[in-house]
């Protein structure tokens, strides 16, 4: 498991590499929005530890960015303890917030608390179909079902968002941050329509004029 610790504050960063690593985890740190976006380009992250207050940005518009592309885990560590900053971390999407001054086993128990929930959460079984987050492969029974790069982002995108609709302007626009290219709205019912033919179970949903989603049995 590797995790990416965003935190400018040198002590803190060194105490919690020999932290973590003592527990056996990978860590990687950065001290900036910068430096934190270009490492996510760069590597894979199962759980960011996440400053709220950082040199050249705000960690909260950080999150948001992290949450839309990436969708990683992610604690908020910081000396920000206001009830509202709380809530606010916590309705953007993050896992946990943490404030300073903190205990270093506290924080142990939180990450060990979130990286177990995830990987409980990274086999998902929908009729005869599992799908494996981290390996990013799909089956069909015991058959490895084989996909196009592109397909296979698709269908990841609907087995993260389960029970949700995933619309089809939303999968053109991350077309769009997969590959940089533009497409229209019918390449989306070609897509669709391979992806359907490939796994040869109905567990994709289509929202009539809005977009797909695949349900929890």
């Amino acid at each position: 498991m590797q995790i990416l610790l965003v935190e400018d504050n040198k002590a803190i960063t060194k105490a919690l590499t020999y932290t973590l690593m003592q527990n056996k985890y990978s860590i990687l740190c950065t001290e900036s929005v910068a430096g934190t976006l270009k490492m996510l380009e760069q590597e894979k992250i199962d759980l960011i530890i996440l400053d709220v207050t950082l040199p050249d940005g705000n960690g909260f518009d950080l999150y948001k960015t992290i949450k839309k592309k990436y969708g990683i885990s992610t604690i908020f560590l910081t000396a920000k303890d206001e009830e509202s900053d709380v809530v606010k971390g916590l309705e953007l999407g993050a896992e946990d917030y943490v404030t300073k001054p903190f205990s270093t086993r506290e924080l142990i128990a939180r990450i060990n608390k979130v990286l177990l929930r995830n990987k409980k959460h990274n086999i998902i079984k929908i009729q005869d179909i599992t799908c494996n987050l981290d390996k990013m492969c799909i089956y069909k029974g015991e058959r490895e079902l084989s996909f196009s790069s592109l397909e296979l982002k698709i269908l990841m995108l609907l087995f993260t968002n389960l029970n949700k609709v995933i619309t089809r302007e939303y999968i053109i626009e991350k077309i769009w941050d997969w590959t940089g290219n533009d497409v229209f709205d019918n390449t989306i019912t070609v897509y669709m329509k391979r992806i359907r033919q490939k796994l040869g179970s109905p567990i994709i949903t289509t929202v009539k004029g809005i977009g797909y989603r695949i349900d929890e049995e």
